[in-house]
């Protein structure tokens, strides 16, 4: 068995108010991650993702297109730490 990897997204375009956050929740729970999904106070889509490299992955290239009303123009990747998240859900703004 591999070991989690953790990474933070931040995905940059029209994705606030197109329901991004909600659409990020439904499909990381279904690849079985770890972590949170907020808006950020710049327009972006803050995400950390936790889970097998593979489906991190997934995730990742899934935020490049994203819900049906988003108009992605980048998701930028970054290491991160592992930060005990149970489940996925929604955080405040930041």
């Amino acid at each position: 068995m591999t070991a989690d990897v953790a990474w933070r997204l931040v995905v940059l375009g029209r994705v606030q108010g197109v329901g991004f956050r909600w659409w990020t929740v439904d499909t990381a729970e279904r690849l079985g991650l770890r972590g949170w999904v907020r808006n950020r106070r710049d327009g972006s889509v803050e995400i950390q993702a936790i889970g097998p490299r593979d489906r991190v992955e997934a995730l990742a290239l899934a935020c490049e297109s994203g819900p049906g009303a988003a108009r992605v123009s980048a998701v930028e990747r970054f290491p991160a730490e592992d930060d005990g998240a149970r489940g996925f859900e929604h955080r405040g703004i930041v």
